[in-house]
């Protein structure tokens, strides 16, 4: 039988004058209770304020803290799987326009506005397919010269094709294995395994003296993807131009980011991914085997989670407060690839911040994109601000002056995007960008260029790239085979300046 507790005692708990901790009364075992490893009555939070009695929650109390822990976990579930969704999304729309099951679409007359894709380019003729191996494994015939990728429904790297890849650029062969697969596996392929049945396969060819034809007719020529158990019945070639056409790739930003989210969580094998996220996801009602029916509740919760994650990956992609992420001192360029590790690993633990900063605004995962050999890849700079640290409006005039020199092998371009979609900036142009292949290209008399920006062109200047009243806007700059100078900082990129 316990103890009845003294009458002063209880007057005393009823008052506030025992503290959290303090015993009543001393007994025989009675020791000094540190105050910091026990809970006050009440202790005021951003979540409102959290009530207790004798350390036990308070019903309120257990209801704020779990809707807080739902949301939350929502959050970074969304910051943690923004991959897989944008995988999700770019199969549906691969899907509506027919580049599934064998079939390639290519931008034959290179991407333009109309295509909503993450900060694709202007440049490289693209061409991808997505890749189902639930029937069996796939035979990929890859062309030559071309920097091809294969990545998984979570966008980790499976494997590169062409000249990055086992074929150094001569074209071969390829067999992509499901998760599994134990038959047999015939000899004359390249082979890769990914860890889950849904892929994306995308190439990228280069153009010839400022001409993207020669990239086009050998990718027709010489692409292929089909059944391994059709190999030898030569099947047919089947392209699907995209150019000119909407399509639409780009993963969700309200609640129905996680519906797509389940569409991956459904489809592959639960081993497939990193358990401490798939638990995570699980906690909010998304799991394998499992109908994801949040209730009226746990809709709210999502819908607000959604929107401080997509609020925080826009922070982090475009305001990044990691310092190593400027290029150089004074500087408004950002790097475009932070942490310089395709498994977004940096002294030993995850680089959080970088992964869903790249894949929030780009696709495709390769360790060909952390090549830092001159003369090789690409490099990549990217700008919201202009030289006093404001935002790029479309309502105002810039100009960018880039010093003559640019360190690039190959060529360099100036690509300008739309930071609602993350797309090409949808004006009058068919290409929001400027490049040095292009022989409309004005240079000033000591090879230097000017390029301005605004929603009319400056009278008598050229190299103007149209913006949109009302929207804001960002630019990459980018160099193909990147030279010594790019690496060592010694040529520099100088800040978008406002005219007006």
């Amino acid at each position: 039988m316990r103890p009845p507790i003294p009458t002063l005692a209880i007057a005393l708990i009823f008052t506030g004058i025992v503290r959290a901790g303090e015993p009543l009364q001393q007994f025989e075992m009675t020791t000094p209770i540190p105050p910091e490893i026990t809970t006050p009555p009440s202790v005021s939070t951003s979540i409102g304020t959290l009530k207790f009695q004798n350390g036990f929650p308070t019903a309120e109390t257990v209801q704020q803290v779990y809707d807080n822990l739902d949301r939350q976990r929502a959050i970074e579930v969304f910051l943690d799987t923004v991959p897989g969704a944008s995988m999700v999304a770019i199969r549906k729309g691969l899907r509506e326009v027919g580049a599934v099951d064998g079939a390639i679409g290519i931008w034959q007359d290179l991407l333009d506005p109309r295509a909503l894709l993450l900060t694709g380019n202007t440049e490289s003729v693209y061409a991808m397919s997505w890749l189902d191996t639930r029937t069996g494994p796939l035979v990929i015939e890859s062309p030559p010269n071309v920097l091809g990728v294969i990545d998984d429904f979570w966008f980790r790297y499976v494997g590169d094709l062409g000249n990055a890849g086992p074929d150094k650029g001569r074209g071969g062969k390829y067999l992509l294995l499901p998760p599994g697969y134990s038959g047999a596996v015939p000899s004359g392929f390249f082979v890769l395994r990914s860890p889950t049945f849904n892929n994306l396969l995308v190439w990228r060819g280069f153009p010839v003296n400022g001409d993207s034809q020669p990239a086009v007719g050998n990718i027709k020529q010489r692409a292929r993807v089909y059944k391994l158990e059709d190999t030898g019945s030569s099947p047919p070639a089947k392209f699907v131009n995209l150019s000119d056409r909407a399509i639409n790739t780009i993963h969700a930003n309200d609640a129905t980011f996680f519906d797509e989210l389940n569409e991956i969580i459904q489809e592959e094998p639960p081993q497939s991914f990193s358990p401490e996220i798939l638990g995570m996801a699980a906690s909010i009602g998304l799991a394998h085997g499992k109908s994801f029916a949040p209730d009226a509740r746990m809709r709210k919760i999502l819908e607000e989670a959604a929107a401080i994650a997509n609020a925080t990956a826009r922070a982090i992609t475009f305001a990044p407060r990691d310092p190593n992420a400027v290029l150089w001192p004074d500087s408004q360029w950002l790097s475009g690839f932070l942490g310089n590790s395709y498994e977004w690993m940096r002294n030993g633990h995850r680089y959080l911040d970088a992964r869903t900063a790249f894949f929030y605004s780009a696709t495709l995962n390769t360790p060909a994109m952390v090549s830092a050999a001159p003369g090789t890849g690409s490099q990549y700079a990217v700008s919201a601000h202009d030289g006093k640290g404001q935002w790029l409006d479309g309502e105002r005039n810039y100009r960018l002056h880039i010093d003559a020199g640019v360190p690039a092998k190959d060529f360099w371009s100036l690509v300008i995007y739309d930071p609602q979609t993350r797309s090409l900036l949808q004006t009058d142009q068919r290409f929001p960008s400027v490049n040095s292949q292009n022989s409309k290209l004005v240079k000033n008399d000591d090879g230097s260029v000017d390029i301005y920006f605004g929603p009319k062109a400056p009278q008598g200047e050229h190299n103007w790239i149209q913006t949109v009243p009302g929207k804001g806007w960002f630019a990459i700059f980018r160099l193909y085979g990147p030279l010594k100078p790019w690496f060592e900082k010694s040529w520099r990129l100088e800040n978008i300046e406002r005219l007006d």
